[in-house]
Formats: structure tokens, C-alpha cells, sequence
């Protein structure tokens, strides 16, 4: 059995307060938060730029800091991550095809819980290899939008992914991210997923705490 896991996205918050925003996610519900690191090479929009000082802020609210690294080179950011204290530390497979076994065993060294994850136009079997290696990940994020910006349409063809990990690893992490909220978590949590990070859906909503227990129950349920 897997976990329900619901991530409000920090890129959605207020950024003038971030602090009392990390704070009312906790309140409300929320069991990690999440925070996107971009760098300009990697994604298209580098709106919300996360740096790992940002990290260290939030490791004061003593949160699961589930941290996603669209980055182009992801090892670079290791040490300062784990010193900052992220909990988890999600790369993109399409960034780390040539050392990511060195870069799995870096992550967990430091004491980080390793994930990969990848973009809506990456085959699904990408990732494989790095579920079942030796060293394995220990989470994989399905993007659900394309990766840059907050507020973009969820993309339900991206479920049949989700479908594929659940079905060959019945008790792995699958995270989806992206449009996620009451009128699409639904069919993301009946593929499979079970990490559920929603950004504006939370933050914009009047009752977050109603929101969260709604995407949790919907996870729970399936």
C-alpha cells in the first residue's frame, strides 16, 4: 500500500510571505511542500527561481521539503541541498542520463530521498531503468504540464504513464504534477498516483484545508 501525499506547490504562494505561507499549508493539511529550482537551460520560463538559501529558510517550519530540480546539471546541487536540508530531491531524468547512478547514491549520502522525474514528452520507459537498479529512486514525478510555470491545464493523456508505473510497481511513490485540483485529481488518483502536488487549486482556493482533505480522500479512495 502507498501513501496518500498532498504537495501544495510553493511556486503558487504569496513569495512576499513565504514563511506564513509554509505555515498555513501545514495547518491546513498539507503533508510535504514543494519547491521547484529552475535554471534558465533547462525549462523554458524560469518564473519563481528557488535557490537552495530558499530551502534552508523553509527547513525551519521542520516540513517534508519535497524539492523538484528542473535543472542541467543536478549534481552541482547535491551538497548545498543536503545541507540546506531538503528531504527529497527529485531530478529530471532527461538531465542525468549519463551519471545517474552517481547521482542516486550522492542523494541519499546526504541523507535525501531520491526522485526522477520527467517531461510530458518523455517515454515512460526512461525511467525504468532507474526504479530498477541497484541503487534505485525512490519516487518518480509525472509531469502533467509542461515544466516552467504555475496555472497550466492539466494534461490527461499523461495519465496512461501513470497507469504503466502503477501497474509495474505497486508500491512505488508516483507523483503527478501540474493542473492538478478537485476537477482532475479524480483521474489522476484512479491511474495510480498517490503524490499529489497542486499549486494555484490550494492557494487560490477560499477553504485550502477543504481542498487538500478532498485530494486526499480521492487518493485514498482509489
Amino acid at each position: 500500500m502507498v501513501a496518500a501525499k498532498i504537495a501544495p506547490s510553493m511556486l503558487s504562494s504569496d513569495f512576499s510571505k513565504l514563511a506564513s505561507e509554509a505555515e498555513r499549508m501545514i495547518r491546513c493539511g498539507a503533508d510535504w511542500l514543494h519547491m521547484d529550482i529552475m535554471d534558465v537551460n533547462c525549462v523554458l520560463m524560469p518564473v519563481g527561481l528557488f535557490c537552495f538559501k530558499v530551502v534552508l529558510f523553509f527547513f525551519s517550519h521542520r516540513a517534508y521539503l519535497d524539492c523538484h530540480l528542473m535543472v542541467t546539471n543536478p549534481m552541482d546541487y547535491v551538497e548545498p541541498f543536503g545541507k540546506a536540508g531538503a528531504s527529497g530531491f527529485t531530478f529530471h531524468v532527461e538531465a542525468s542520463k549519463d551519471n545517474w547512478q552517481e547521482l542516486i547514491q550522492r542523494i541519499k549520502l546526504k541523507g535525501m530521498r531520491p526522485g526522477v522525474a520527467l517531461k510530458p514528452g518523455t517515454p515512460i520507459e526512461d525511467v525504468y531503468p532507474l526504479v530498477d537498479g541497484e541503487n534505485p529512486v525512490e519516487m518518480v514525478l509525472v509531469m502533467t504540464v509542461e515544466p516552467g510555470f504555475g496555472g497550466q491545464k492539466f494534461m490527461p493523456e499523461m495519465m496512461e504513464k501513470v497507469r504503466a508505473l502503477r501497474e509495474k510497481y505497486p508500491s512505488l511513490d508516483i507523483e503527478v504534477d501540474g493542473g492538478l485540483g478537485p476537477s482532475t485529481i479524480g483521474i489522476a488518483a484512479s491511474a495510480g498516483a498517490n503524490c499529489i502536488v497542486a499549486g494555484s487549486s490550494v492557494f487560490g482556493a477560499s477553504e485550502p484545508t477543504q481542498v487538500i482533505s478532498l485530494m486526499r480522500k480521492s487518493v485514498e479512495e482509489a
